[in-house]
Protein backbone atom coordinates (compact mmCIF):
# COMPACT_ATOMS: atom_id res chain seq x y z
CA UNK A 1 0.00 0.00 0.00
CA UNK A 2 1.63 3.51 -0.76
CA UNK A 3 0.70 6.67 1.61
CA UNK A 4 0.62 9.92 -0.10
CA UNK A 5 1.70 12.84 1.88
CA UNK A 6 -0.95 15.71 0.51
CA UNK A 7 0.89 18.51 2.19
CA UNK A 8 4.33 19.19 4.01
CA UNK A 9 4.66 21.38 7.16
CA UNK A 10 6.52 24.81 5.98
CA UNK A 11 10.26 24.78 7.39
CA UNK A 12 8.37 27.64 9.61
CA UNK A 13 6.19 25.12 11.10
CA UNK A 14 8.91 22.65 11.23
CA UNK A 15 11.58 24.86 13.27
CA UNK A 16 8.47 26.27 15.39
CA UNK A 17 7.57 23.13 16.41
CA UNK A 18 11.04 21.69 16.99
CA UNK A 19 11.96 24.49 19.00
CA UNK A 20 8.82 23.88 21.13
CA UNK A 21 9.89 20.00 21.89
CA UNK A 22 13.41 21.41 22.85
CA UNK A 23 11.60 23.60 25.17
CA UNK A 24 9.49 20.56 26.81
CA UNK A 25 12.64 18.24 26.68
CA UNK A 26 14.04 19.84 30.07
CA UNK A 27 13.22 17.75 33.21
CA UNK A 28 12.30 20.96 34.48
CA UNK A 29 10.21 22.49 32.10
CA UNK A 30 8.37 19.07 31.14
CA UNK A 31 7.41 19.38 35.33
CA UNK A 32 6.40 22.64 35.29
CA UNK A 33 4.32 22.72 32.40
CA UNK A 34 2.82 19.14 34.21
CA UNK A 35 2.24 21.24 37.24
CA UNK A 36 0.63 23.87 35.13
CA UNK A 37 -1.73 21.58 33.64
CA UNK A 38 -3.48 21.02 37.12
CA UNK A 39 -4.09 24.73 37.66
CA UNK A 40 -2.29 28.32 37.68
CA UNK A 41 0.12 28.48 40.10
CA UNK A 42 2.67 31.09 41.64
CA UNK A 43 6.71 31.01 40.98
CA UNK A 44 6.77 30.01 45.22
CA UNK A 45 4.17 27.44 44.48
CA UNK A 46 6.47 25.91 41.28
CA UNK A 47 9.28 26.00 43.56
CA UNK A 48 7.94 24.44 46.59
CA UNK A 49 6.13 21.73 44.43
CA UNK A 50 9.49 20.97 42.55
CA UNK A 51 11.89 21.17 45.47
CA UNK A 52 13.85 23.44 43.26
CA UNK A 53 14.73 27.47 43.64
CA UNK A 54 12.37 30.30 42.80
CA UNK A 55 14.93 31.42 40.57
CA UNK A 56 15.69 28.41 38.69
CA UNK A 57 11.99 28.23 38.00
CA UNK A 58 11.55 31.95 36.85
CA UNK A 59 14.32 31.19 34.57
CA UNK A 60 12.38 28.27 32.74
CA UNK A 61 9.06 30.22 33.47
CA UNK A 62 10.33 33.09 31.07
CA UNK A 63 11.24 31.03 28.26
CA UNK A 64 8.39 29.15 28.06
CA UNK A 65 6.21 32.79 28.63
CA UNK A 66 8.49 33.52 25.39
CA UNK A 67 7.60 30.54 23.50
CA UNK A 68 4.02 31.24 24.28
CA UNK A 69 3.56 28.19 25.87
CA UNK A 70 2.53 29.18 29.24
CA UNK A 71 0.47 32.53 29.81
CA UNK A 72 0.79 35.07 32.86
CA UNK A 73 -1.97 36.49 34.87
CA UNK A 74 -1.14 39.49 37.51
CA UNK A 75 -3.16 40.49 40.36
CA UNK A 76 -1.95 42.91 42.03
CA UNK A 77 1.75 41.98 42.66
CA UNK A 78 1.51 38.60 42.49
CA UNK A 79 2.20 36.39 39.34
CA UNK A 80 0.47 33.19 38.49
CA UNK A 81 1.40 31.47 35.61
CA UNK A 82 -0.90 28.78 33.44
CA UNK A 83 -0.79 26.27 30.71
CA UNK A 84 -4.16 27.14 28.36
CA UNK A 85 -3.39 25.46 24.88
CA UNK A 86 -4.98 22.19 24.30
CA UNK A 87 -1.64 21.28 22.09
CA UNK A 88 0.66 21.95 25.02
CA UNK A 89 -1.41 19.85 27.10
CA UNK A 90 -1.48 17.01 24.36
CA UNK A 91 2.12 17.20 23.60
CA UNK A 92 3.03 17.09 27.92
CA UNK A 93 -0.05 14.34 28.22
CA UNK A 94 1.37 12.41 25.00
CA UNK A 95 5.18 12.66 25.62
CA UNK A 96 4.47 11.50 29.41
CA UNK A 97 2.53 8.73 28.57
CA UNK A 98 4.68 7.55 26.13
CA UNK A 99 7.71 7.23 28.62
CA UNK A 100 5.35 5.28 30.74
CA UNK A 101 4.81 2.70 27.91
CA UNK A 102 8.63 2.56 27.79
CA UNK A 103 8.89 1.51 31.19
CA UNK A 104 5.88 -0.43 31.87
CA UNK A 105 3.83 1.81 34.42
CA UNK A 106 0.77 1.86 36.00
CA UNK A 107 -0.98 4.69 33.53
CA UNK A 108 -3.27 4.20 30.66
CA UNK A 109 -4.48 7.06 28.36
CA UNK A 110 -8.10 6.94 30.51
CA UNK A 111 -6.03 7.93 33.31
CA UNK A 112 -6.64 12.03 34.50
CA UNK A 113 -4.39 14.64 34.12
CA UNK A 114 -3.52 14.37 37.54
CA UNK A 115 -1.35 11.12 37.50
CA UNK A 116 2.57 11.62 37.55
CA UNK A 117 5.74 12.70 38.71
CA UNK A 118 9.22 10.86 38.49
CA UNK A 119 10.63 10.67 40.92
CA UNK A 120 14.56 9.32 41.59
CA UNK A 121 12.93 6.00 42.58
CA UNK A 122 10.04 5.71 40.19
CA UNK A 123 6.73 7.10 39.22
CA UNK A 124 4.30 8.84 41.87
CA UNK A 125 0.91 8.73 42.13
CA UNK A 126 -0.23 12.48 42.67
CA UNK A 127 -3.41 13.57 44.05
CA UNK A 128 -5.82 16.69 43.41
CA UNK A 129 -3.46 20.06 43.40
CA UNK A 130 -0.31 17.97 42.26
CA UNK A 131 0.15 16.08 45.84
CA UNK A 132 1.80 12.70 45.83
CA UNK A 133 -0.54 9.93 47.38
CA UNK A 134 1.90 7.33 47.54
CA UNK A 135 3.08 4.35 45.01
Amino acid sequence: MTTQIERDPTDRQVDLAAGTLKLLADRTRLRIIWALLHGEHSVNELAAHLGVKPAGVSQHLAKLRLSRLVTVRREGNRVYYAVESPHVRKLAEEALFHGDHLVGGPLTHGDDIETVADTADGVVRLGEGGRARGR
